[in-house]
């Protein structure tokens, strides 16, 4: 990358992002992406706490055989709320809405993303929405499952599912508007020289994921909407005793809701590309076919729904036809893991906590995407559905994959969006407590769902009870590796070392910027000239930098 420096009046006027106006009023009406960011992020934050109390009740409650915690009533709600707060206003929104706000102007060298107002808008639907599902918690909660499944959610439950349809509803546009606002900015703000094929891999699955947003995000909008209407005013869309079709119910929802497993995951596969990038100092291996894996994986999502829906009225011919497509979407991915393991050999690794947390993420995700070939299979899955074995293989791929990638992210660019270094020795025991916590929480859960235990039960069969007192055990080690980082990386706020513009040594337009970076982001206008994790060129980089300064 080349730099063309501007006045050097301009650069004493560019103040830190951070710095300006500690106001709430300035906060709440910014439109700065990286303040943004920061919102989502504290948000975000808040939805995974209430999301892991949920948790944490859920496993209290399995320790032992019998119901003696909460009642039958009770846990169908505290399941379903866990479910339903993790997924819409956790593990959705965390990539995209944090980093991809923060980061993907700083990657593109822009100013800000293309609608810096229409940004706010969708934070603060968010919010509505969010604050909506809370009032949803507070007034009964659901008691249907995070799916909302009819005929139970449309004509017996006794819970909020109107209220929360309509939450989900509105939280959807939050979700359609920032994957608009990425795509126009992708296609029409990449600085000089940025073409397609030198984009850092994380713009591929931020602009992968926009695509399934866009596309996807209206189908499950207008499937809770329906059913709340049909709960309200007794039309007749999926309730058979009024003409409709509960099964049409599961193909509205699943044509949305198995390619958002891809809005969580895919940005959480970009996540890890910058990071073993940097780590290893070496150009991701097959650079291409992991960009374009990124579109295929978004592309087949669409195609795949039916594989949730074995056990449905959906015909043997229907469900061979998914199933073949569903091995197949498992292919773009393992291009992924290959092409990882291949950067990472004979690379110079450094073993920092965002290299942990990528290690980390290889080995979850690898077993929940072989765990998912089990539920490919249609013999197979007749035994396995609805068992814990499902939820064991949603979570490796959830948990292990997503919010891993997501903890990996942060700690990688944490230095670049707070301009403080945190504790590394910290950094580094937390993630592999995260590791082994999780690994004892959910794997035991592989063979309780081939054992035969249902999801969902309060109440089991006594031979199950050691797995399940050995998976809370595990839970508890989980949610000490996930409130570490809460700890440490605020503590590094007030504490930490200050960091320089590239602590890493990455390769980026963000790490050509100061930590924190500037209200404009850049005080020069950068252009690209080299290809995607040229490494050599990072020193160079730097030495052009800081000529730069000095002649201004």
């Amino acid at each position: 990358m080349e730099i063309a420096a501007q006045p050097a009046e301009t650069q004493e006027e560019s103040v830190n992002y951070l710095n300006v106006n500690h106001t709430v009023k300035s906060w709440l009406l910014t439109l700065d992406h990286k303040r943004i960011g920061i919102l989502y992020l504290l948000s975000i934050s808040l939805f995974f706490l209430i999301g892991g109390i949920y948790a944490s009740l859920i496993r209290l409650e399995l320790v032992t055989p019998r119901g003696d915690l909460l009642t039958p009533e009770m846990y169908n709600r505290v399941f379903t709320m866990h479910g339903v707060i993790m997924i819409f206003f956790f593990l959705i929104p965390s990539i995209p809405a944090t980093l991809g706000n923060f980061l993907l102007p700083l990657m593109l060298g822009a100013k800000d993303v293309a609608f810096p107002r229409l940004n706010l808008l969708s934070w603060y639907i968010f919010i509505i929405g969010g604050a909506m599902m809370m009032y949803t918690l507070v007034s009964g909660g659901i008691d249907t499952g995070w799916t909302f499944y009819p005929p139970y959610s449309s004509i017996y439950s006794n819970s909020q599912v109107t209220l929360a349809g309509v939450s989900i509803f509105i939280t959807g546009f939050s979700s359609i508007l920032t994957g608009l606002n990425f795509m126009v900015t992708i296609h029409t703000m990449r600085a000089p020289g940025l073409t397609w094929f030198r984009m850092p891999l994380f713009l591929w699955g931020m602009y992968s994921t926009s695509l399934i947003q866009i596309l996807g995000t209206p189908v499950i909008a207008i499937t809770v909407l329906a059913l709340a209407f049909e709960r309200t005013l007794q039309i007749g869309i999926f309730d058979p005793k009024l003409g409709g079709d509960p099964v049409l119910f599961q193909h509205m929802f699943w044509f949305y809701s198995h390619p958002a497993v891809y809005i969580m995951v895919i940005p959480g596969m970009g996540v890890i590309s910058e990071i073993i990038a940097s780590m290893t100092r070496k150009a991701i291996f097959g650079y291409h076919f992991v960009a374009f894996s990124s579109l295929a994986i978004a592309v087949f999502g669409f195609l795949v729904w039916g594989h949730h829906m074995f056990t449905s009225s959906q015909s043997m011919y229907q469900g061979l036809v998914f199933s073949l497509i569903t091995y197949a979407v498992a292919i773009p991915s393992a291009i992924k893991t290959f092409n990882w393991v291949a950067t990472i050999y004979k690379g110079s690794v450094s073993y920092d906590t965002p290299m942990i947390y990528a290690l980390a993420f290889l080995g979850l995700f690898t077993i929940g995407g072989m765990t998912g070939l089990f539920l490919a299979a249609m013999g197979l899955d007749i035994h396995l559905h609805d068992t814990y074995f499902v939820v064991a293989h949603f979570h490796y791929v959830m948990v292990g994959g997503q919010i891993i990638a997501y903890l990996g992210g942060l700690h990688f660019w944490w230095p670049k969006m707070t301009g403080r270094m945190y504790s590394e020795i910290w950094g580094r025991i937390s993630a592999v407590i995260i590791f082994l916590g999780f690994n004892l929480t959910f794997f035991p859960q592989f063979v309780l769902g081939y054992l035969g235990m249902p999801r969902r039960y309060h109440a089991y069969v006594p031979e199950f009870q050691t797995l399940h007192v050995l998976s809370s055990a595990g839970a508890s080690i989980l949610a000490l590796g996930f409130l570490m980082p809460g700890i440490y990386l605020t503590a590094s706020l007030f504490f930490g070392k200050k960091a320089e513009a590239n602590p890493w040594q990455a390769y980026g337009l963000e790490w050509q910027t100061a930590s924190p970076p500037p209200l404009e982001n850049f005080t020069y206008d950068p252009v690209v000239t080299h290809e995607a994790y040229d490494f050599d060129s990072v020193k160079e980089i730097q030495e052009a930098r800081e000529k730069v300064a000095v002649t201004a």
